[in-house]
């Protein structure tokens, strides 16, 4: 799974200015003091100067994370890869040896500690992906339109989108998909999504991922 940075607009300084211009005022440059506006603003739940920073990704991610993604809509725009339209060959998702988790005994969801499986249940999943791409490539082969051959591929397949929004959104995300009890393949996502808007904008990231406790399914 991989996050790639396409595009950034903003700073830090960014924020504080879209924040100052109530008051009709505007900085050139960064101050000590600006940190303390944004910690502020975050605390209080001020979003929208964190919402004119705006970043965009390309994504890498099996189907069954980015369907759990695709979920935040506010302040996101989502471009994905059609298979109506492309047809090359399909790479799949298959967790490491030893890397598969048991169902949790009293939630409706999530996962519990890895849980040891035979070998031969770790091929079976990995010769049924094959299997799959092959009556695809098959289909193909017939004159079967992408738009219906599609359908005989599993969750497991990769697909990739563009992901772009604001800092507040991308904020939002990471804090709903780094909890704990967040799918561990989604966290992945998430920690790479956060490593990037840290880098970006340290001071917003810092206090953002900390106050914005706003939860969604």
């Amino acid at each position: 799974m991989r996050v790639d940075l396409v595009d950034s607009l903003g700073s830090d300084l960014t924020v504080v200015n879209a924040a100052r211009v109530s008051f009709n005022k505007h900085r050139d440059s960064w101050q000590d003091s600006d940190e303390r506006l944004i910690k502020y603003l975050a605390e209080h739940g001020h979003w929208t100067p964190f919402g004119h920073p705006q970043m965009q990704f390309r994504i890498s991610a099996p189907i069954f994370v980015a369907r759990q993604l695709v979920k935040h809509q506010i302040g996101l725009v989502w471009n994905e890869v059609s298979r109506r339209y492309v047809d090359e060959e399909p790479a799949f998702y298959s967790p490491m040896p030893g890397y598969w988790r048991g169902k949790p005994e009293n939630a409706k969801q999530g996962s519990s500690g890895l849980l040891d499986i035979p070998l031969a249940m770790e091929k079976r999943v990995a010769q049924t992906a094959i299997e799959c791409k092959h009556l695809y490539q098959e289909l193909l082969e017939m004159g079967i339109a992408p738009e219906q051959a599609r359908m005989v591929l599993p969750l497991s397949m990769y697909t990739e989108w563009y992901w772009t929004g604001s800092l507040s959104a991308f904020a939002r995300v990471c804090n709903l998909r780094l909890s704990s009890d967040a799918q561990e393949e989604t966290q992945e996502i998430a920690r790479q999504l956060a490593e990037h808007c840290a880098k970006l904008f340290p001071i917003s990231w810092k206090y953002l991922v900390q106050y914005n406790e706003d939860k969604e399914e």
